[in-house]
């Protein structure tokens, strides 16, 4: 097939270039666009450090150069906020030119190997300001065989590691720390997958998109001959190859890299930013719950008011236009619903066997938040589950990036503004990678022109960054392509089946499950010292999906199986990447609409260039069978699986373009991974898009910034998202609530506390040390609300629902999403929590305006006065229960924050180290890992303050929408 395609690709290319012999590459020149693009990626850049480097850190804490060179920057933006100034750009935001400033060369090479006479032409730039690699090729084969060799340069360990956790064999690689040995359990549950597999998505690129497949396929091998190209070395060359391969037992280095080393991280990366749904049978077991606690109309009421899927006061970024998807039908086809007999579901357990393990599974759940008055018997964070996912190498948040777009119409100097970017996770070396790549049109394949950030292991083309004269980035948008199918169970022959069979019924046959399995086996190493074990996985395979769990319905056993859209073609979404770097493909926001409609993904995009801003919503979201009901588990029969549904290729129907959520030009555009827009519904996975969203601080602050006559800048843009990124969001938009439910308390000690939290929500309710004094303002009322929340939500609701639907309730969304994340501090907050529930229902008992009312009220059974007793109560509990000292208990800060606050150190950020060089704690903030600021003018560099709009250039575009709330 290899001989087929690259004979193909340069039939193909061929007739669009000229005859001729490709030119040598040579560097391009500096493009001087630092008022237009720049960005920031802490640490730094270079991500190596081999066994001496580490050993001088260890002894002096001398770090490697352009280490973390960009860290001290992207903290510092948190105290610089609000009040930025465009001359200020410099300090917190680097150039995001083309190109390197002259004088500004710290490196130039070739790496391909002397000896090597069929590399292709490729030369590689670093600057001396950042240590960005400039990637220019003399052809297309040139930059893709770059992109490998600075992956290998600048992440080699961390794709290593990458390669193994998309395989689900990171205990093997490194360690079984009961983390690591969870990020198995995890990968092998959403994306097992054999070497054929793997195998099966490289090679069917040129059957699935022709010419543009197989265009594809050449550009991976090219990368794949890059990645190799720095393995040889470093293989030869110690001082190329992380120390940290010492470290683990393993001083040979990596093994050779390989196409299916792609697929695999890209699974991964798919599996946890890219998907949404898969929750059918929870879902089901909230109704029941429901239902059992109120019967069965009231109890459908309950369930809704807490599904959250059509809220008609959740934030969308769509202001005005529906886009329906998911909707229930008027009537549901009730054959179709497989909701199962109450108390029969078992989760079909990942692990079939395992010997001399250290420790057993870590189990998810809402853990740490207490139920009732009583205190807390493990604080938030300091729980067995936080500790053990720290101590393993990878942890991600879901899915918490951010975009602010302002049109031009709305902006000072009559261009669009963005501020944007993807929120990752912090590592170090972090797990995004930066990169300036180039190349030219010519036989070999379309040009490349972009500059941006990619996951290592994957980084063919820039993800997220900018091209020519345009910007783009993206937030996770989850919504559904994922669904639970309910397959009866078989015996071959026509016995009886068990609950326990692996055969499953399929189109009128008994089918055998396939089994997937991996078998990981550790021992101890420098890094991890966790005594030598082994495990073996196993996930069943059928048709219609991998098994979840198990149970009956009407009395029958089933399996129920999970079905991703993009199960089996994670990396058919490079075709819309491919095309976001190719300047010839993007001329304007439609194009770039096109290009992000080919990805799979479940993703928000967002496009800035010099005239418009738009937004478009990608992923394969299937078209469900007429009738069915897209909250609960459907029958496994051919009536009712997804419309054109090809399981050999595991293939549907999927929405046209058309459905999906879109807009261009809107007066402004916001996204913190909220609602689409009115009618596209929240999948059954997702519970929070509810009246409070964090989306809205974003929304406050640039409302307040174009009202009237009023105009943006691109630095209050800026202030906007950092200012909005240190809100508590409790603190902001529920507290004021409770505060007035709760009014004068008589008793002292409770006043003192109203007043306190007060004061905190009229400046804000940030969680911020602005003075560096090295405590936060207004420390005493965030003290406060971290020991109230919880018990203000389990008094407000839990009385009302009931122990067992209020537990199944928080199964499903967690009460609070706090800055510390459980012990993870992963920097990212206030994604899911009870927030939307708890405001709706307290301005229901106070008796204001509500749109899409609950079908009761809850907080004192609506009861003002009732109501208000269960805030004092549960507010005096927290008082007298929770001190500093056992609310932020915390392993991190034990270990590495001595010497800081305990409430500053309990919520700060921890760049999780990949290896021997570590990064200090830092403040807290809700801001993208990446993260560019974007005004594109077609003006040379400057770094003056044009804060004052020059009234001679007239606006682009006449004032039209604003956001109806």
């Amino acid at each position: 097939m290899r001989r087929f395609t690259t004979a193909l690709v340069v039939a193909i290319a061929g007739l669009l270039t000229l005859a001729g012999a490709a030119p040598a590459a040579k560097p391009g020149p500096y493009e001087g666009r630092a008022k237009s693009f720049r960005n920031i990626l802490p640490p730094g850049s270079n991500g190596l450090a081999n066994a001496g480097q580490i050993a001088a850190f260890l002894a002096t804490g001398d770090r490697p150069r352009h280490n973390d060179d960009q860290l001290d920057m992207y903290e510092d933006l948190v105290y610089a906020t609000p009040g930025l100034k465009r001359k200020q750009l410099p300090n917190y935001f680097k150039d995001a030119s083309f190109g390197v400033r002259p004088g500004d060369v710290e490196r130039q090479y070739d790496p391909c190997s002397p000896l090597d006479q069929t590399c292709p032409d490729v030369v590689i730039q670093r600057d001396a300001g950042f240590g960005v690699p400039h990637i220019y090729g003399g052809t297309r084969a040139g930059a893709m065989f770059g992109a490998g060799y600075v992956a290998g340069e600048d992440r080699l360990f961390f794709i290593d590691v990458l390669r193994h956790a998309g395989r689900a064999q990171l205990s093997s690689f490194v360690g079984g720390a009961p983390g690591n040995r969870e990020m198995d359990r995890d990968v092998w549950r959403i994306s097992p997958y054999s070497e054929a597999d793997l195998r099966r998505q490289v090679e069917q690129f040129d059957d699935l998109y022709g010419a543009q497949g197989a265009q594809l396929q050449e550009d991976l091998r090219n990368y794949v001959d890059g990645v190799n190209a720095y393995i040889d070395q470093a293989r030869t060359n110690p001082n190329k190859l992380p120390g940290e391969y010492f470290a683990i037992n393993r001083p040979q280095g990596p093994e050779e890299w390989k196409d299916t080393d792609v697929v695999a991280i890209a699974a991964l990366v798919g599996g946890i930013f890219g998907k949404g749904g898969g929750r059918e049978v929870d879902s089901a077991q909230v109704l029941q719950a429901a239902k059992d606690e109120f019967g069965g109309r009231r109890g459908r009421g309950v369930f809704s008011d807490f599904r959250s899927a059509e809220d008609p006061e959740a934030p969308t970024t769509v202001f005005d236009e529906r886009f329906p998807y998911q909707k229930p039908p008027a009537e549901v086809d009730e054959r179709s619903v497989a909701i199962p007999d109450e108390g029969s579901v078992v989760e079909e357990p990942v692990i079939e066997s395992s010997a001399g393990t250290g420790g057993g599974s870590v189990e998810g759940g809402p853990g740490g938040e207490p139920m009732d008055d009583e205190p807390e018997t493990e604080p938030a964070g300091a729980g067995s589950t936080g500790q053990q996912l720290r101590d393993g190498l990878l942890s991600f948040p879901s899915g918490n990036s951010n975009a602010l777009l302002v049109s031009g119409r709305e902006s000072s100097s009559g261009h669009p503004l963005a501020v944007f970017g993807p929120q990752t996770g912090y590592f170090a070396p972090q797990v995004l990678m930066e990169m300036d790549i180039h190349a030219p049109q010519t036989s070999d394949g379309p040009p490349i022109d972009a500059r941006g950030v990619a996951f290592p292991g994957t980084n063919l083309y820039v993800q997220l960054g900018r091209g020519r004269d345009y910007s783009w980035s993206a937030t996770s948008a989850g919504q559904d392509n994922v669904d639970t199918f309910a397959v009866k169970l078989c015996q071959p022959g026509g016995g009886k089946a068990s609950v326990g069979s692996r055969f499953y019924r399929f189109r009128g046959s008994c089918l055998p499950m396939e089994a997937l399995k991996r078998r990981n086996a550790w021992t101890p190493n420098a890094a991890d010292q966790t005594p030598p074990g082994s495990e073996t996985l196993r996930t069943f395979r059928t048709k219609l999906g991998l098994v979840i769990s198990r149970g009956r319905l009407d009395g029958d056993p089933v399996a129920y199986t999970s079905l991703r859209s993009t199960y089996l073609h994670e990396v058919d979404s490079a075709i819309g990447f491919a095309d976001f770097n190719n300047p010839k493909k993007i001329d304007d926001a439609r194009d770039y609409q096109r290009a992000a409609y080919d990805i799979g993904y479940t993703f928000n995009w967002f496009y800035a260039d010099e005239k418009d801003i738009t937004y478009f919503n990608s992923g394969d979201n299937p078209v469900r069978a007429e009738g069915t009901d897209p909250n609960f588990p459907t029958l496994g029969t051919k009536k009712y699986e997804w419309e054109g549904f090809r399981p050999n290729a595991l293939i549907a129907d999927y929405t046209p373009f058309s459905a999906h959520p879109r807009v261009t030009n809107q007066s402004y555009i916001t996204s913190w991974n909220n609602k689409q827009a009115r009618g596209y519904r929240a999948s059954d996975a997702n519970y929070s898009y509810s009246s409070v969203y964090r989306s809205e601080p974003l929304d406050d602050r640039i409302r307040r910034g174009i009202a009237g006559d009023r105009e943006m800048n691109v630095v209050e843009l800026i202030d906007a998202a950092q200012d909005a990124g240190t809100v508590d969001l409790r603190g902001d938009k529920v507290l004021p609530w409770a505060l007035k439910v709760l009014g004068e308390p008589r008793d002292p000690q409770l006043a003192a506390a109203v007043s306190k939290l007060r004061a905190w929500t009229r400046d804000g309710a940030h969680r911020r040390d602005s003075d560096r004094s090295g405590k936060y303002e207004h420390a005493a009322a965030i003290r406060i609300m971290d020991a109230w929340w919880p018990r203000m939500i389990a008094k407000e609701f839990k009385p009302e629902l009931g122990r067992p639907l209020f537990k199944r309730l928080t199964g499903m969304i967690e009460l609070d999403n706090e800055p510390n994340n459980h012990g993870a501090h992963l920097g990212s907050a206030y994604q899911t929590g009870w927030y939307g529930y708890a405001e709706k229902d307290l301005r229901t008992v106070l008796g204001k305006r509500v749109r899409g009312r609950y079908s009761r009220e809850y907080c004192g059974g609506g009861k003002l006065s009732r109501c208000r007793d269960r805030l004092e109560r549960s507010l005096a509990a927290a008082l007298a229960n929770d001190g500093p000292e056992q609310l932020y208990r915390d392993e991190v800060c034990e270990d590495e924050g001595k010497g800081l606050d305990p409430q500053l150190c309990f919520d700060s950020i921890r760049h999780r180290p990949l290896g021997g060089i570590t990064q200090p704690l830092i403040h807290w903030m809700n801001r993208p890992t990446f993260q560019q600021v974007v005004e594109i003018t077609g003006d040379d560099e400057s770094s003056g303050d044009d804060s004052t709009r020059d009234r001679s250039n007239p606006r682009r575009f006449p004032r039209r929408d604003k956001p109806r709330r």
